[in-house]
């Protein structure tokens, strides 16, 4: 008998091949009937009218210390994810010494946006090694997760202080590969690492990886993943947020080919009023595959609601000089924020060409105002900083300076898209079909209090049904199953078919979507993150176990830790 039985539906397999009616049994965990079933079942979902197709897959994200205090990893369940890949950009939580717990904690809450007294009070940080790691979460996650090994973890556990600010001895780099070896073996899907500008530790120093030699260390780090079953490569540098340089591309080229293994990178920013930096940015493949490499890009298929602030670490510190003002104490802060001269250099500093994209964050115009605290700024809450820069004969750089100083710094700011228009949706649909370009880069788990990106599948799909239609359902789901699957050689995963691990997400076409970003009080020590709730995901099922029911979280433990070799299969830059 069949555990249970998926019928009536119209079944979207994760090929990209057309939708075609047919029924689902699950038994054990498993897919093992598809079409007219010929067992009855213990229970029986009519899906008349709903579409079902593979769990989503989310290839980046920062969940490495949310799943303690929320195994189900919400809200990317609720939206049909059903397996994540956690670990990135070089930030993951093994291995680690007793010594270095607290400075990891900070690093993490600077660069990855996860409130300390959460990571403080949430996790038990009870393990040392990689293995340990994984163990302290067999059989405790409502979702599958995989988890890269992040290379400043490996840096300071091997370097400790001297991580940061000193090039590693031969010897060191040699206990570095011994430890992301054993890793690797424990189940790590691969290395990834940062050698980005955008990324400072709790110190306001570069992380641990920025401080490394790329021949010396970075190299040989890659050259080991290469010889485990089942390992990938990720990284993120200078060039993702504003152009590779040749010489970053040959780095990427070379880690890729010497490990014989597939590199991705986040995020691709796509804008049609700048083709030329688009396909200077994807030439970094085509480079890449002359030399019998791979290079991945990772994009949203969604604009995403992103907060700024003045008070809390933001991109706005990334702008050139400014961090030289957001990191004084507060009261000093707001008194330079009131200084004439002090916004006329800022706002000087961040339009230098070494603003890169980053830019955009001081175009005040495009921004509108969210939650205020003051009395002076009563009714400003939903406005746009040119209307009200308009009205006050203000430049909308004096206009925010003068809202957030009165605010005390609390001001709520969304900057506002820069590439929602119709030359960018295009190409965004001409990305989508490059066989190096990937669906994916949500950093769900991080920048808590600033953004929330977990709801792209379901807001994707919407849009390919009810919206622009830029491309088929049928291929929106492909490119969130199949094609990440594929990616990190997941094993029975991203596709339905028969001997397939049952993650389904059934869902109603007519109503399928993500709400509006809200504010949730839910985590450990008194924080507060952003969340988002779908809309017409009537059911997710995570290894055959229904995992959401009706949008909400069953409180199902169904998911499994995903080890390399085991649960991965090897893929080469050319497979």
């Amino acid at each position: 008998m069949l555990d249970c039985a998926i019928v009536g539906g119209t079944l979207i397999d994760g090929t990209g091949d057309p939708g075609r009616r047919a029924d689902v049994g699950i038994r054990d965990g498993r897919i093992v009937e598809l079409g007219s079933l010929s067992e009855p079942a213990e229970r029986v979902i009519d899906a008349e009218g709903m579409m079902v197709c593979p769990g989503f897959i989310d290839p980046h994200t920062h969940y490495d210390a949310q799943l303690f205090w929320d195994p189900f990893a919400n809200p990317s369940n609720v939206h049909g994810v059903t397996t994540v890949i956690a670990g990135n950009c070089g930030f993951s939580l093994a291995p680690i010494e007793a010594r270095d717990a607290d400075y990891i904690r900070r690093m993490m809450a600077q660069v990855e946006g996860m409130p300390l007294e959460s990571l403080e009070v949430g996790l038990p940080w009870d393990w040392r090694t990689f293995e340990e790691y994984l163990a302290r979460l067999d059989g405790r996650t409502g979702i599958n997760v995989g988890f890269m090994v992040g290379h400043s973890a490996i840096r300071r556990a091997v370097m400790g202080v001297d991580a940061v600010g000193e090039q590693a001895s031969p010897a060191q780099v040699q206990q570095m590969l011994g430890v992301l070896h054993d890793s690797l073996r424990a189940g790590g899907l691969g290395l990834s690492t940062s050698l980005a500008f955008t990324h400072m530790d709790g110190d306001g120093q570069p992380v641990p990886s920025r401080w490394s030699d790329r021949q010396a260390e970075v190299l040989p780090l890659a050259r080991a993943v290469g010889q485990h079953e089942g390992t990938t490569l990720e990284l993120i540098i200078d060039g993702c947020v504003a152009r590779f340089s040749d010489e970053e591309v040959d780095l990427l080229t070379t880690m890729s080919v010497e490990a014989q293994r597939p590199l991705n990178w986040n995020l691709l920013q796509i804008d049609g009023h700048d083709r030329e930096r688009y396909d200077h940015q994807r030439s970094a493949s085509t480079r890449a595959a002359a030399r019998g490499g791979r290079i991945v890009a990772l994009t949203m298929p969604v604009i995403t609601t992103g907060i700024m602030s003045f008070l809390t670490y933001c991109a706005l510190q990334l702008l050139p000089g400014w961090k030289d003002v957001l990191r004084l104490p507060v009261p000093e802060r707001i008194a330079k924020l009131r200084d004439p001269d002090t916004r006329r250099s800022m706002m000087d500093s961040a339009m230098l060409p070494e603003a890169g994209t980053l830019r955009r964050l001081a175009q005040w115009e495009t921004y509108t105002i969210g939650d205020t605290f003051a009395e002076v700024n009563q009714g400003l809450k939903g406005r746009k900083v040119a209307d009200i820069a308009a009205e006050r004969g203000q430049t909308p750089s004096d206009c925010v300076f003068d809202i957030v100083v009165a605010d005390e710094l609390r001001t709520v700011l969304f900057p506002g898209p820069q590439n929602d228009n119709p030359e960018s949706w295009t190409l965004r649909a001409e990305a989508w079909n490059e066989p190096d370009v990937l669906i994916g880069g949500s950093d769900a788990g991080a920048h808590l209090d600033r953004h929330c990106g977990q709801g792209y599948p379901t807001a994707f799909l919407r849009d390919c049904l009810h919206g622009r239609r830029l491309v088929r359902v049928e291929r929106a789901v492909q490119l969130m199953t199949q094609a990440p699957a594929r990616l990190f050689g997941l094993r029975g995963r991203g596709e339905l078919l028969v001997g397939n691990h049952a993650d389904v997400v059934v869902f109603d076409p007519a109503t399928i979507g993500a709400t509006d970003v809200f504010r949730v009080e839910d985590m450990p020590g008194g924080a507060w993150r952003l969340s988002c709730d779908s809309t017409g995901v009537e059911h997710v099922f995570v290894n055959g176990r229904e995992a959401v029911l009706a949008g909400s979280s069953t409180g199902t433990i169904a998911g499994t830790v995903l080890r390399s070799g085991r649960d991965t299969y090897t893929v080469t830059p050319t497979s």
